[in-house]
């Protein structure tokens, strides 16, 4: 016998999502804005998306945004497969619990001290080094890196830990050696984690504001830096419009996903 929804856990619920998605409601509705007060409804018109379209600083920094999660994503992934794989499949190895603290602490570790400690870093190499040279979109890629590997590790090392052993040893009986295997074996049944701590490091590193401020330079400020900066002066529709847009792709993403995964479901009960 089924039961129904409490009136409690239904009121909850309605005020949670509520409280979540009234403000992002709110922010769309007020892009669509005549007027230039984000707080004052001068009637509809969508010369804002036209007007976002000739802001050279906001597509400049959502385009800096893109290539530096790009690139973080990109090396936090391949970090977390190695540091995931030395946790599964190294055993009690001696340096284990070092590595273990180094992987661990970027999780629970603020990020003003995380900001401020690559910050320091960067300082230290640029003396000693000569490299970098200053702070840009290098540093902030290494410092994104260094956080987002971390996050990979855990996802992907969670899908390692359910790997069933038994089908690399029976590709090693048939011949196979590594990396063969893992390239054509593990890694694709991996994939699934893979992706997710690919698009897990790649949001992190777009939607990143406090490290990025501490180890970027002129001329390479993000998305999240020069948003920050226009809003402590006041939100403008411009913004709202860059946002809209941005909730659009994912919405369209999410639910294509979603399609795409009940129709697979779908064919295999048949």
């Amino acid at each position: 016998m089924k039961q129904g929804i409490g009136w409690l856990s239904l009121t909850m619920g309605v005020l949670g999502f509520g409280l979540l998605y009234l403000p992002i409601t709110v922010m769309i509705a007020y892009s669509f804005n005549a007027g230039k007060l984000v707080s004052v409804w001068s009637g509809f018109s969508t010369k804002w998306y036209a007007s976002l379209l000739h802001n050279d600083q906001l597509l400049s920094a959502f385009g800096k945004s893109l290539w530096i999660a790009f690139c973080a994503a990109n090396i936090s992934t391949i970090f977390g497969i190695l540091i995931a794989i030395a946790f599964v499949r190294l055993g009690n190895f001696r340096l284990r619990l070092g590595l273990s603290a180094l992987a661990s602490a970027p999780l629970v570790m603020p990020e003003v001290v995380t900001g401020l400690s690559m910050l320091l870093l960067f300082i230290a190499m640029e003396s000693m080094f000569g490299w970098p040279a200053g702070r840009g979109i290098d540093t902030i890629i290494i410092a994104h890196a260094t956080f987002g590997m971390c996050f990979a590790a855990v996802v992907i090392q969670a899908r390692l830990r359910d790997f069933d052993q038994a089908l690399e040893d029976a590709a090693c009986d048939l011949g196979a050696r590594q990396p063969f295997i893992f390239l054509t074996i593990t890694l694709p049944i991996i994939a699934p984690a893979v992706i997710a701590a690919w698009l897990l490091a790649f949001t992190l590193s777009f939607d990143d504001l406090v490290i990025a401020s501490f180890v970027s330079g002129p001329g390479s400020s993000t998305l999240p830096i020069v948003v920050f900066a226009k809003v402590r002066l006041g939100v403008t529709p411009e913004i709202n419009a860059l946002a809209t847009m941005m909730i659009a792709v994912v919405a369209i993403s999410v639910i294509s996903a979603s399609i795409i995964m009940h129709r697979r479901l779908a064919k295999k009960t048949q």
